[in-house]
């Protein structure tokens, strides 16, 4: 068996997969990538048992093969070979021999018939959504989910759709991330998935800036996505989200409006001096004025004064300068908009004049 191809044609695909391949696998049948031959298509498959990922490229070959090979050496011999350059695989008994120009490189391989394979039960929905729509929720919420939490829940993204409209929601406990876009469904759909965080980071990777729609297959435990030559299946988290909009902000509050930069700048000038385990900065609000302030154990001290659209009463606030610098990196618009209410509630961050995007932060004690 001989297959030929272009490096480019093949290290794209190779990129797209080796995501999904944990560095430390309890099986090493897992750190491979398994190869599919068939009619001059090569189909690559990598999974963790979580997570799968397939997408093909196109060669050149006669006959039909499946084997598998290393992923991330395969990709690291196909990145550093020059751009454009001829390659050709072949198979030798149970080494694949990998050649290109002067350069030999031999890899071992392991049997296909071991390698382990998702399949979802039945779909119970399906449904479609534009790819930039979906890329746009993943990446304005992401960011808010939790890592390792014994609230298993809270480590994973809700993709929520109602009649009209999709939404997805992240939270870690201490902040929460909320994106809303308008959703052309003909079958009225309703339901809620909660996706794993290793899902969602890999299907933020897979997803492009285009106007291709994304088929959704959601079974009881499983989601399928399809996109072009790729199809991303996951395991679900089973187990219910919180009712997240009892955490939004409500009574009274004052606003606070300023430029979003200037803001974004001022924060992160301010960090630098602040603690770093805890990050706390600390906002005193007065009309027009935002003045920031933080301190360390090591007695430095940092303070910046900038001016805002603020009219309510003088109050301070303590923040995780972090999660602020977080929503401020993703929110749309110039200006950013504040909701506060006093020193112990959380504050609602929102772009000037839209609500399609919501973020809350927690305030701290200082």
């Amino acid at each position: 068996m001989k297959i030929s191809a272009n490096r480019d044609d093949l290290l794209k695909p190779l990129q797209q997969v080796v995501g999904v391949v944990e560095r430390r696998q309890t099986l090493p049948i897992l750190a491979n990538v398994l190869i599919a031959v068939k009619n001059n298509a090569l189909l690559l498959t990598a999974t963790d048992l979580e997570v799968e990922l397939r997408t093909q490229a196109q060669v050149e070959c006669k006959g039909e093969h499946e084997f598998t090979l290393p992923a991330r050496k395969l990709m690291d011999i196909c990145k550093a070979l020059p751009d454009g350059a001829a390659l050709t695989l072949e198979i030798e008994g149970e080494k694949a021999v990998l050649r290109s120009g002067r350069g030999r490189y031999t890899l071992g391989m392991l049997p296909a018939q071991d390698y382990p394979s998702i399949e979802p039960s039945n779909p119970s929905e399906t449904f479609s959504l534009p790819v930039g729509v979906l890329k746009r929720l993943i990446d304005k919420t992401q960011f808010a989910m939790a890592q390792q939490d014994v609230r298993y829940y809270l480590n994973g993204l809700l993709l929520e759709l109602r009649p009209g409209r999709v939404r997805a929601v992240a939270t870690d406990g201490h902040r929460l991330a909320l994106c809303d876009a308008a959703f052309d469904d003909e079958t009225s759909i309703d339901l809620q998935v909660i996706l794993p965080r290793k899902a969602v980071v890999e299907l933020g990777r897979l997803l492009g800036e285009s106007d291709q729609e994304a088929q959704f297959e959601i079974s009881n435990s499983h989601l399928r996505v399809h996109l072009g030559d790729s199809s991303f299946t996951s395991k679900l988290i089973d187990g219910r989200f919180p009712d997240y909009e009892r955490v939004m902000p409500n009574g009274e509050t004052s606003l606070l409006l300023g430029d979003k930069d200037e803001l974004k700048h001022a924060l992160a000038r301010t960090a630098i001096l602040s603690n770093e385990k805890y990050r706390g900065i600390r906002f005193r609000l007065s009309k027009g004025l935002l003045h920031l302030q933080a301190h360390n154990p090591e007695q430095d001290e940092a303070e910046e004064e900038i001016e805002v659209d603020y009219q309510g009463d003088e109050m301070t606030i303590g923040f995780n300068v972090g999660y602020l610098l977080d929503v401020l990196g993703v929110l749309d618009g110039d200006q950013v908009q504040m909701a506060v209410i006093d020193s112990n509630s959380s504050s609602l961050i929102t772009p000037k004049d839209s609500t399609e995007c919501r973020y809350v932060v927690m305030p701290m004690r200082l």
